[in-house]
């Protein structure tokens, strides 16, 4: 199976080295060519995952036609809101064969509210087309520390061959046919990191922490249901186990850029020293904006939304939150 993997973030650039390991030949695609070159000659991806070596078997490359012709395989790691801009170029390459692709993009784009695997058929039409997502904080993946993820497809061939395709002593991989939870449950949860951030920024404890996460959970599954998501999922790796990383993870770009607002930093202060994309600054407006579509009581979402675009004072969104009318569980 020849695999060409599309977006040289960390997690691309893992999944690049994890196939590698396992024997498939393998292309890294990047949208820049001048750090295209770099990669080329320092095999080290020193901006997305500094100290992990690229293997020289690995084609890295910036030609998208050198990318996508002959791949069995095509894996999307492109920033959400970046994808529909890149899948239309990608359609003006004539590539000789009919590829299989797998999103491992968490997110919702903003103007059309749609999820990944929308966009993507929205863009190639009926293709073969899986989801991977989880609790997989690149760096740890990349060291071979024990992760487990799940690939979501309506193809039940398809999910259980990229199954084989990815299981490693060290990545153990579930499958589901709920894209749409694991695609929301992946998505929704950098929301509640951001909070999570924000709490210990303002030096809140743990209590405050598993109330956000136990809230949280059940913000990102009413929305989910509501949107034809299975309840079970949530419970499951991509929407508990994925929430439980990204809001306690030091790596967690989500939680870091809460962190920061808790701690003072206003959101351009904190973007303009960032390398990296924290996928829930934008999946923030488009949470916000599908709770009022489908009239989903949200209030942390909400809350966040308002402190990242409305300069509100954290802690006045604390207090709001806390003083809110009674209710039941």
């Amino acid at each position: 199976m020849n695999i060409s993997i599309l977006g040289d973030g960390g997690w691309g650039t893992t999944l690049a080295v994890l196939l590698h390991q396992k024997g498939f030949p393998v292309s890294l695609w990047g949208a820049f060519p001048d750090y295209i070159r770099y990669l080329k000659q320092k095999r080290i991806n020193s901006r997305f995952l500094p100290g992990i070596k690229i293997p020289e078997a690995i084609e890295i490359t910036s030609d998208l036609r050198e990318a996508a012709t002959n791949k069995d395989l095509i894996i999307l790691a492109i920033p959400a809101q970046y994808l529909r801009g890149i899948l239309k170029k990608y359609k003006n390459v004539s590539f000789s064969n009919t590829p299989a692709y797998l999103s491992v993009i968490k997110g919702i784009e903003n103007k059309s509210l749609k999820r990944m695997s929308e966009v993507i058929q929205e863009e190639l039409g009926d293709v073969k087309l899986a989801v991977l997502s989880g609790p997989t904080i690149a760096r740890e993946v990349a060291e071979g520390i024990p992760t487990t993820a799940v690939i979501a497809s309506n193809n039940v061939k398809l999910r259980k061959t990229l199954q084989n395709v990815f299981m490693t002593e060290r990545f153990r991989i579930y499958t589901n046919d709920d894209v749409i939870g694991v695609e929301l449950g992946g998505s929704l949860k950098n929301v509640i990191a951001i909070a999570c951030g924000i709490s210990d920024g303002l030096g809140f404890g743990t209590n405050t922490k598993a109330a956000l996460l136990a809230r949280g959970l059940t913000e990102i599954s009413r929305l989910g249901i509501v949107m034809g998501a299975k309840p079970k999922t949530f419970s499951g790796i991509s929407g508990l186990g994925d929430l439980v990383t990204t809001c306690i993870s030091p790596y967690s770009r989500n939680r870091f850029v809460g962190e920061q607002i808790g701690k003072g930093k206003t959101l351009n202060q904190i973007i303009r020293h960032m390398q990296m994309v924290a996928e829930g600054l934008t999946t923030t407006k488009s949470a916000y904006a599908l709770s009022i579509k489908y009239n989903v009581d949200m209030p942390i979402t909400k809350e966040v939304y308002r402190i990242l675009y409305k300069n509100k004072s954290p802690l006045k969104a604390v207090k709001d939150l806390m003083s809110r009318d009674k209710k039941g569980e």
